[in-house]
């Protein structure tokens, strides 16, 4: 398994193939399970989407942030 197969977990910060309305499109996961809460990092609108079609609109994952980073 490579870290691109790994399965997404609390705090992962994801990438999505199209952007979201406010025109952000990095997301941090907020809750794992059947379905997956994901948090929209600019604006923070958050929803919850089936885990498989998240899967599919993964385009890439992002580094986490340092704690205390928010400057």
């Amino acid at each position: 398994m490579t870290a691109e197969e790994r399965p997404l977990r609390v705090g992962d910060r994801v990438e999505l193939r199209k952007p979201h309305a406010c025109g952000g499109n990095a997301w941090t996961v907020a809750r794992v399970g059947a379905d997956i809460r994901v948090q929209c990092e600019r604006c923070g609108r958050s929803v919850l989407l089936p885990r498989g079609r998240l899967e599919r609109a993964v385009r890439r994952r992002l580094e986490p942030t340092a704690p205390g980073d928010g400057s």
